[in-house]
């Protein structure tokens, strides 16, 4: 049966626990938050990733103690902390996480033996093949202690349920790019950028040209090239083209 558990029994077990989390991590030198940055250069904004729709939540008991997984699309460190903040209890006895934006993720054991809650948690983000995600993992201790194994299982195993149930979509990178092209080929232009689902589209004929205009509009990255190689066959004219 749930046993309920008063504020003060909470606290002093956090407060315990904390301790010595702290003592283990002072005497091994090993700190519970772990960022990781890509030396390769590489943004999170080239290619395509597949990240959740929405917010979606996972519940879980195991030996009295409630796990509740809360699991959000981000697109940054600071979308992070603003979702952490949201979901975050500050009346659990550990609020664990982790997230994943591109080659850069942090995770956090709130006070649990190091390695134990937030490195399981982003085991599971990595597993699942999202990107862009962020999973907070709540604990309302229960009184009996899982030990190191069963915190591991505890916390990666709420995380891979909550992101296993939730809705994913697969996000496609714009890539900004314009063209400069004759007045009479704008009709022909626009077919293109049409049939390629260009989005974004904007026209300026301040050129400086005379009869020309700039066309600048966002095309899904897979479809740049083929666009280009379409607009250049069809106007039969040299165009110039610009990508950022």
């Amino acid at each position: 049966m749930p046993v309920a558990i008063t504020p003060g029994y909470r606290y002093c077990h956090k407060v315990n626990h904390r301790l010595s989390a702290s003592l283990s991590s002072f005497s091994t030198a090993i700190k519970p938050m772990i960022t990781i940055a890509s030396s390769s250069g590489a943004t999170t904004n080239a290619g395509a990733y597949t990240t959740i729709k929405e917010t979606v939540t996972f519940k879980k008991e195991i030996k009295k103690s409630k796990f509740i997984a809360i699991a959000g699309p981000i697109s940054s460190e600071q979308s992070a902390h603003s979702f952490l903040n949201q979901v975050k209890d500050p009346r659990a006895t550990h609020n664990c996480w982790a997230y994943k934006v591109g080659d850069q993720y942090r995770s956090y054991d709130d006070g649990e033996p190091s390695g134990t809650a937030g490195k399981p948690i982003h085991s599971a983000i990595v597993s699942s093949g999202l990107d862009r995600v962020m999973v907070v993992v709540i604990r309302y201790f229960g009184g009996i202690e899982l030990g190191t194994g069963g915190l591991v299982r505890a916390y990666g195993g709420a995380a891979s349920e909550c992101l296993r149930n939730a809705p994913t979509c697969l996000v496609k990178s714009k890539v900004p790019m314009g063209v400069e092209v004759p007045f009479d080929l704008l009709g022909i232009l626009y077919h293109q950028l049409k049939s390629y689902q260009a989005e974004d589209t904007k026209q300026d004929y301040d050129t400086g040209k005379d009869g020309i205009t700039m066309v600048s509009f966002k095309v899904d990255f897979d479809r740049a090239e083929k666009l280009e190689e379409a607009i250049k066959a069809n106007c039969s004219r040299e165009l110039v083209f610009y990508k950022h």
